[in-house]
């Protein structure tokens, strides 16, 4: 078998400040100008997907089977300082489009007896339910137990946290523009 020439031979970009390859998922997207993009994207799936599975399972142990993320999500926002929420505002907070995925989560929390629903005006708002409510207190305690003792967060760990949160934040900014400007292509 004969060997390529080296000047074939094709490589992922090397990460810029090691030796070693970035870890991605997609090596046909890292940019020369940022591979670090690349690893953050392939970070934040595999952050995201884990704490996906987190919440569920969580929810699941505090005595609430087959929720969907957004269903966790969208129990724990309705519970958020006890005020009501109407649909637009939740899907605002939570930065989804879809009001349809909001709107079905919502039905199955009600339906489910730990949402309720009222009209105010011309508005529908919704809460939780002390039922609701409940199950969102058995929850805060498991992940107290499980999540919070497990993480062992010192002072420092807490500022290092606190800081990926605010860059996850503007992250998600500029991911908003970069959607827009997309779509307008």
């Amino acid at each position: 078998m004969a060997k390529k020439p080296a000047s074939s031979v094709t490589t992922a970009p090397a990460a810029k400040s090691t030796s070693q390859a970035p870890i991605v998922s997609s090596a046909h997207l890292v940019s020369p100008r940022s591979s670090e993009m690349s690893e953050f994207e392939f970070g934040l799936i595999v952050a995201g997907n884990a704490f996906h599975r987190w919440i569920t399972h969580c929810m699941s142990a505090a005595g609430l089977k087959d929720f969907t993320p957004l269903d966790v999500l969208v129990l724990h926002h309705v519970t958020h300082r006890a005020r009501n929420k109407r649909l637009a505002d939740i899907c605002f907070i939570m930065n989804v489009e879809d009001t349809h995925l909001i709107n079905y989560a919502l039905k199955k929390l009600q339906n489910l007896g730990v949402v309720e629903s009222s009209k105010n005006g011309k508005d529908v708002t919704y809460s939780s339910t002390e039922t609701g409510r409940g199950f969102v207190v058995r929850y805060r305690e498991i992940r107290e137990s499980c999540l919070i003792d497990a993480l062992n967060a010192d002072d420092g760990l807490n500022r290092d946290i606190g800081e990926l949160a605010r860059l996850l934040r503007l992250l998600s900014g500029i991911y908003d523009q970069a959607a827009r400007s997309a779509a307008s292509l």
